[in-house]
């Protein structure tokens, strides 16, 4: 087949493509707060939640975002986003569990955590929540998985919310409008590289 002849066929084949995605784009009609769980073993769930960040405060919307579990204040993104004015940034953690070694201190500083996020999931004018790790908090108990649920269920209806953690349960991907599974396929730090600023913190 001479080159005429295949670009041809590409033409025709991307013609089909074209008119296949715009008739699924024009079917796409809705518009409603999404709640998107990013989960799985790999890198990159809480980046790509303060991907969305970066984006809507780029749209100019209001962000809200409660970091459960984790206590550094010395990470790139908050050290960027905090600075943004339409952006309420929130450490709420003690560390992670290995950490503490406590399980009635982290039930107590999940529970006041949780009150920080609650208050922001009531409110219409943060248009996208994010709660980082918080599938740790109801995988070991620390939050009434109930309660949560339907917390995010009664959120205003333009209300974006990106939960992020390993694990998440069945009830929180039933719930949820977009699930993405990051798997574990390499990592540097099983070869003895310690983090990184800039990729890493």
């Amino acid at each position: 087949m001479n080159d005429t002849a295949k670009n041809q066929r590409h033409q025709q084949r991307m013609a089909r493509k074209k008119a296949l995605i715009d008739a699924s784009i024009a079917r796409a009609d809705q518009e409603k707060g999404l709640l998107l769980v990013l989960t799985g073993n790999g890198k990159g769930k809480s980046s790509s939640a303060f991907g969305m960040v970066g984006r809507s405060l780029g749209h100019g919307m209001k962000v809200g975002v409660c970091q459960f579990l984790k206590s550094r204040t010395d990470t790139g993104e908050e050290a960027f986003f905090g600075k943004q004015n339409d952006c309420e940034w929130h450490v709420l953690g003690d560390g992670f569990t290995w950490e503490t070694q406590n399980r009635e201190q982290d039930i107590a500083t999940s529970q006041r955590g949780w009150a920080v996020a609650q208050r922001m999931l009531t409110d219409p004018a943060y248009q996208l929540v994010v709660l980082d790790e918080l599938t740790y908090l109801l995988n070991y108990g620390y939050l009434d998985a109930d309660q949560v649920l339907d917390a995010l269920a009664e959120r205003p209806p333009m209300q974006h919310v990106v939960v992020t953690g390993r694990a998440a349960s069945e009830a929180l991907r039933e719930l949820a409008d977009t699930v993405a599974e990051i798997a574990d396929v390499k990592h540097a730090y099983r070869d003895g590289v310690m983090a990184q600023r800039g990729i890493d913190l």
